[in-house]
């Protein structure tokens, strides 16, 4: 299938949800507000997964069928396999022999496609502008700082381009509401919606606005002391 952009409507919502924040942060860079528009258009521009395809749903528009959890009669919400989210991510790495614990934040843009997704960056986490593609096989990174970087998974990719870890690849459950297949006691509250669960190392904790069915935050944290917060606009 020929590649084709879906992003857009993704940046568009991007750029007006964030633009004045991001402009404010960083107007001390000698780069002019015109030229970070059209970096953040060809971005945008370059963000391919896949041609023909109408475009992506929001987050909240489909709900069916789940699976039971730890015995319990309750519906979950599905797997999301279209959405388009904007927010904030903020990770924490443990401190070192040499240096105390570090973090960093930025805004972000993500597009999911299936299997495939597109994540665009603004203030990203010490590296600048950045966007992560993963195609279902090989994930791509392009940033200001570090070129173009390569990796079997977006996992790999970040900690590689940025020294970070973070549970990229169980995301897409998560930010749908439920367990990722992978995880294990996964707890629900008394709406039935995902509170807690825990995957390898990770254990991830979720908070919801009023009756919302879908997250609007995740913190997921390892015993080591890396963290990652991110809040979800749906």
């Amino acid at each position: 299938m020929p590649v084709a952009t879906l992003f857009f409507q993704l940046s568009a919502e991007f750029k007006s949800k964030y633009k004045s924040k991001c402009e404010s942060k960083f107007q001390s860079k000698s780069k002019s507000k015109s030229q970070k528009l059209t970096l953040l258009t060809a971005i945008a521009a370059t963000l391919a997964i896949t041609s023909g395809c109408q475009s992506l749903k929001t987050a909240n528009t489909s709900h069916q069928s789940g699976t039971m959890i730890q015995g319990q009669n309750s519906e979950q919400p599905n797997k999301l396999e279209r959405f388009n989210i904007t927010g904030k991510i903020g990770v924490t790495t443990p401190a070192s022999d040499s240096s105390g614990a570090q973090g960093g934040s930025a805004f972000y843009a993500w597009g999911q496609q299936d299997d495939r997704f597109a994540i665009e960056l603004i203030g990203a986490l010490g590296i600048g502008k950045t966007n992560i593609e993963y195609d279902g096989q090989t994930a791509t990174l392009v940033s200001e700082k570090t070129g173009t970087l390569t990796a079997d998974d977006p996992e790999a990719l970040l900690k590689k381009a940025t020294g970070w870890q973070a549970p990229i690849s169980q995301m897409p459950y998560w930010i749908s509401g439920r367990p990722a297949p992978s995880d294990s006691a996964p707890k629900l509250d008394a709406q039935n919606r995902l509170i807690s669960s825990v995957n390898g190392e990770w254990t991830a904790s979720f908070t919801y606005k009023g009756s919302d069915k879908r997250p609007s935050k995740i913190s997921a944290v390892q015993p080591q002391g890396n963290k990652v917060v991110m809040t979800i606009n749906h």
